[in-house]
């Protein structure tokens, strides 16, 4: 990530409990207790069954790449974004970082590791195991 500045994350009040779990090295996803189902982007409501019986949850943090594109061209460093699916199931966009991007392959297994922001909470991206 040399050379690349991440941009400051402005967390509204469903998402602060993640960021501040962040600032704590922890991962955080919603989880329904009505059907069960894990679910991310952070939000109040399920997108599965909509109920409101939703709770925070500690991920194990680590997963697999679904897929992945990596940047070269008109940024200031090259850097790879993927899909990574967590173990609990469900998918996060992330960078994937600390690594030969050359290396870089679908199916890979990844782990959380939290990058600093410019000014916020660090953020949530994923390295190889």
């Amino acid at each position: 990530m040399t050379g690349r500045k991440i941009p400051a994350p402005q967390p509204n009040a469903e998402a602060k409990p993640f960021f501040d779990a962040a600032a704590e090295g922890r991962l955080l996803v919603k989880f329904c207790a009505a059907c069960g189902s894990y679910h991310h982007y952070p939000r109040a409501i399920c997108p599965h069954c909509f109920s409101e019986r939703t709770e925070w949850r500690e991920a194990k943090g680590t997963g697999t790449i679904y897929t992945y594109s990596i940047l070269r061209r008109g940024v200031p460093a090259p850097y790879c974004i993927a899909y990574v699916t967590l173990d609990e199931g469900i998918a996060m966009l992330a960078n994937i970082v600390d690594c030969d991007l050359d290396a870089v392959r679908i199916g890979q297994r990844v782990k959380v590791v939290f990058k600093p922001t410019e000014g916020g909470p660090p953020v949530p991206m994923f390295a190889p195991l």
